[in-house]
């Protein structure tokens, strides 16, 4: 099966001018490949199961954080208005950050206006000219696009290879390093072997810079993150980022660590300096939502029990985190599979390149922590039944 030509593109094409025009050319390639993506626009009158969010505890609906967004745009208003240095910086930033860094166990936590920009504002804050990272194959393209931006020197080693990590530090000549890596994989929902990168780091002089994104609220305790799992919070030389738009169910990526690294970031940081500061009702949720977990921290454990059992309904291993990866190969019966799925009621996620290897798309599914056993078991029946439907097969 193959996914459709928009049907735009089979015009003589928009008049682009001899520039653009390959535009054309390209998106006619992307769609032959079964590569074109076009927005799910979703309706709220007729939701449906959702499992391609990264909305691990179901606190994006939860009536406390939407009270709290609620509140923060009584008292703020819709928008920061500013970059954060200018008039941006809210009394509820500040306590948000003061709660985050708490929660992490570092001394201190700067707040983003989103992940991406928290990695690419802490990546090359902290790596520049002169500089090594050391990271690996299956970093988040916010970190890749950190390190490419900073402009240091970059080796890339395997995923989890911590002996070519100390390889790569070992035969330095720079006088700073920076090895980094996400905590736990974002496409299949596996951990990096933190303890072993940090011994590699700090063996080495090196800094340790740890995506917690797929982490938080999954892992660890009370959902403090793999990194507080290993315990390494508030470790000397250890970098965290995070996001709020995940298991927080709000917006805004996170830095935590010392606080000189918050000054050092404060003064530094492009995406800090130069960007509009996360909007009030996302601050105001993403920290009633820290609250409902502080105040409940077996959220972690209920959404184990669904990962589990949703694994075992659908015939795959049991991922660590909250993410069950099903290949199927090509782009095309991942994308008709997923289509089923919809048809079905159930929404998950379709992972094509250049998100996952060529030969590897596959069938993505996040699990949450709201679902009764009933949903779980109906969820892993849809999937099953559409894989049949479009004869794709689970490698």
């Amino acid at each position: 099966m193959t996914t459709a030509t928009p049907s735009h593109l089979h015009s003589a094409g928009p008049d682009l001018g001899d520039a653009l025009s390959w535009l054309t050319d390209a998106a006619v390639a992307r769609a032959d490949a079964g590569l074109h993506r076009d927005p799910y626009v979703r309706d709220s009158a007729a939701p449906l199961i959702n499992l391609a969010s990264n909305d691990y505890l179901g606190l994006s609906t939860h009536p406390d954080v939407i009270a709290g967004a609620h509140a923060a745009l009584d008292e703020w208003g819709t928008g920061s208005t500013s970059s954060r240095l200018v008039c941006g910086t809210t009394r509820l930033h500040a306590d948000l950050e003061d709660e985050l860094a708490d929660f992490l166990g570092t001394p201190a936590a700067l707040v983003f206006s989103s992940g991406y920009l928290a990695n690419v504002g802490a990546i090359t804050a902290l790596a520049g000219r002169g500089s090594l990272i050391v990271s690996d194959t299956g970093t988040h393209a916010s970190l890749i696009d950190g390190c490419r931006l900073s402009r240091a020197r970059v080796v890339v080693v395997e995923r989890g290879d911590h002996a070519a990590v100390r390889a790569a530090l070992a035969g330095r000549t720079e006088p700073r390093a920076l090895v980094v890596t996400d905590s736990i994989y974002s496409v299949d929902g596996e951990p990096a072997p933190i303890r072993e990168l940090y011994a590699a780091a700090h063996d080495h002089g090196a800094a340790l810079l740890v995506d917690e994104a797929h982490a938080l609220g999954v892992r660890g305790p009370g959902g403090a993150g793999l990194v507080a799992e290993c315990g390494l919070a508030g470790a000397r030389d250890l970098v965290v980022t995070g996001v709020l738009s995940k298991s927080f169910g709000s917006q805004g990526g996170l830095v935590a660590g010392s606080a000189v690294l918050r000054d050092h970031l404060i003064d530094t940081a492009r995406t800090f300096i130069f960007d509009t500061g996360l909007n009030p009702a996302a601050a105001g949720a993403a920290l009633a939502a820290l609250r409902v977990l502080r105040a409940d921290p077996g959220y972690p454990d209920r959404l184990r029990a669904n990962v589990i059992r949703l694994a075992r309904r659908c015939g795959a291993p049991t991922p660590s985190a909250a993410v069950i990866s099903l290949i199927v190969g090509d782009p095309q019966p991942a994308v008709a599979a997923a289509q089923a799925c919809r048809d079905r009621g159930v929404l998950v996620g379709c992972f094509r390149p250049p998100s996952v290897e060529p030969g590897t798309s596959r069938l993505r599914l996040t699990v949450r922590a709201d679902l009764d056993d009933a949903t779980v078991d109906h969820v892993g029946d849809v999937v099953l039944e559409s894989l049949r439907e479009v004869g794709a097969q689970i490698r």
